[in-house]
C-alpha cells in the first residue's frame, strides 16, 4: 500500500485517501516532478514566473477541486490538501500561486459572490483563462488591517469609486481579477469589490528585492479614483467577518504548503546525506547527522498529522477559527526548524541553489509570516481557550 507514498510521509497518511484519489494524486505528482521541478530553480533565481505552465496546471486538475462546479463535485478536503502538499514539496512558490488563485480569489467568489457573479467569473478561473488575486494587506497595515484599513470606497451613482493602496499582493502583476477589500466611506464597513485588469486608475508594480517565494509575483497596487461597476461588488462581502470567512478557509491550506516545504527540504537532505562522503564514508552514517534527520522526521510527521486532522474537521463541517490559527502557527514554526536543520546538514553546500534546500530555507520564512503571523494566530487560539481577548 505504501510503496508509492513519498519517503517523507513516514506514517503513510496518504493511505487515508481512497484508491481513486491516490491514483490521481500519483499522476499529479508525476506531472509536478517531470514538468515543474526542472523549471523551479531558474525561475526562483530570476524572480520570474513560468507563465507557460499555467494552462498545464488546469489540464492536470490542480485548480478548483475544493468547490462544487458544473459537472464536477468537489474533491475531499484531504485530497486537495495533498495536492497543495505535492505542489509545495516541489516549489512553495508554485503552491502559493495556486493558493492565491484557488483559495483566496476563487474562495472569495464562491463564499461571497452571487449566482450571477459566479457564472460570470468562475468558469474561466477554473480553466485558468482568468487569473485571480486577493488584495487585503496594505503598506501601513498588516496584522492590524481589520482596524487600520486605509483603502476606501464610496458609492457614486451606478459605480463604486475606489482609492488607496495594497501591498504584498501575490499574482498581482498579471492577475485579470483582483478581489479588493476597502472601507466604505458611508458606513465604515469593509466591502468587497472585484477590480478587472485595465480599469482606469488601477496600477500594479512588481515588488523587487524579495528573497523568499521569489517566483511569486508580489505587487504594490494603487487605486486612484477607480470606477468599479456596481455589479462587481460581491453581494456577500460587507463586513470584516466576511474577510475572516475566506482566511479561515485558506489558513488550513497554508499548513499543507508548510508541510510540503518541510518535506521537500527533508527529502533533499536525506538524499544528500547518503551521497556525501566525508572521512571515508557517507555522512548518513554519522550520529549527529542521524540526529538531525530524526528531528526533521518528527517535525514533518507531526505537521502532516495536524494538516490531515484539519482536513477531516473541514470535511465534518466543524472547523473553527482557532483550529485554522493553531495549524497555521504550529506547522509554519516547525517548518522553520526543519528547513534550518536541512540546510545545516548540507554544510556550505546548503547555500547553493543547485541543491534546492536554500529555496525551501528562504521560502519557509514567507510561509511563517503571511496569512497571520504566529503572534496573531496564537492570540486567536488563546482567546478560544480562555474566553478572554488579548487583542488591542
Amino acid at each position: 500500500m505504501t510503496e508509492s507514498i513519498p519517503f517523507g510521509d513516514l506514517y503513510a497518511y496518504e493511505s487515508l485517501l481512497s484508491d481513486d484519489e491516490r491514483t490521481e494524486l500519483s499522476r499529479i505528482r508525476d506531472f509536478l516532478q517531470a514538468e515543474v521541478r526542472p523549471r523551479v530553480a531558474e525561475a526562483w533565481e530570476a524572480a520570474t514566473f513560468p507563465m507557460d505552465l499555467i494552462p498545464r496546471f488546469a489540464e492536470e486538475g490542480l485548480v478548483g477541486r475544493s468547490y462544487d462546479t458544473e459537472g464536477s463535485p468537489r474533491a475531499s478536503r484531504l485530497f486537495t490538501g495533498f495536492i497543495s502538499l505535492e505542489a509545495s514539496r516541489v516549489d512553495p512558490s508554485m503552491a502559493t500561486f495556486l493558493g492565491v488563485h484557488n483559495g483566496l480569489a476563487m474562495g472569495s467568489l464562491v463564499l461571497l459572490g452571487s449566482d450571477e457573479q459566479k457564472r460570470r467569473w468562475l468558469p474561466d478561473m477554473l480553466a485558468l483563462r482568468t487569473i485571480g488575486c486577493f488584495a487585503l494587506t496594505e503598506p501601513h497595515g498588516g496584522s492590524d488591517v481589520a482596524l487600520g484599513l486605509e483603502t476606501t470606497v464610496r458609492r457614486d451613482g451606478d459605480d463604486w469609486v475606489l482609492n488607496g493602496a495594497k501591498r504584498w499582493i501575490g499574482n498581482g502583476t498579471f492577475a485579470d481579477l483582483t478581489v479588493v477589500w476597502a472601507r466604505d466611506e458611508a458606513d465604515g464597513a469593509v466591502k468587497t469589490l472585484v477590480v478587472e485588469k485595465g480599469t482606469p486608475g488601477f496600477t500594479a508594480r512588481k515588488m523587487e528585492g524579495k528573497y523568499a517565494l521569489r517566483t511569486v509575483q508580489n505587487a504594490d497596487l494603487t487605486f486612484d479614483d477607480c470606477r468599479i461597476p456596481a455589479e462587481n461588488k460581491l453581494d456577500g462581502g460587507n463586513t470584516f467577518k466576511d474577510v475572516n470567512r475566506v482566511l479561515k478557509l485558506t489558513r488550513g491550506g497554508v499548513a499543507w504548503n508548510a508541510v510540503g516545504c518541510q518535506m521537500g527540504a527533508f527529502e533533499a537532505a536525506v538524499a544528500y546525506a547518503k551521497e556525501r562522503v566525508q572521512f571515508g564514508r557517507p555522512i548518513a552514517g554519522f550520529q549527529l547527522i542521524q540526529d538531525l534527520i530524526a528531528r526533521m522526521a518528527g517535525n514533518v510527521t507531526a505537521s502532516l498529522g495536524m494538516a490531515v486532522r484539519v482536513a477531516q474537521l473541514q470535511e465534518e463541517g466543524v472547523f473553527r477559527d482557532d483550529h485554522a490559527a493553531l495549524a497555521k502557527a504550529f506547522v509554519t514554526a516547525r517548518g522553520r526548524e526543519t528547513v534550518a536543520w536541512a540546510r545545516e546538514l548540507f554544510g556550505g553546500n546548503g547555500i547553493l541553489l543547485e541543491n534546492d534546500v536554500v529555496r525551501f530555507f528562504n521560502d519557509a520564512e514567507a510561509l511563517y509570516s503571511y496569512e497571520g503571523t504566529r503572534e496573531i494566530n496564537h492570540l486567536i487560539v488563546g482567546r478560544a481557550l480562555t474566553g478572554h481577548s488579548a487583542f488591542v
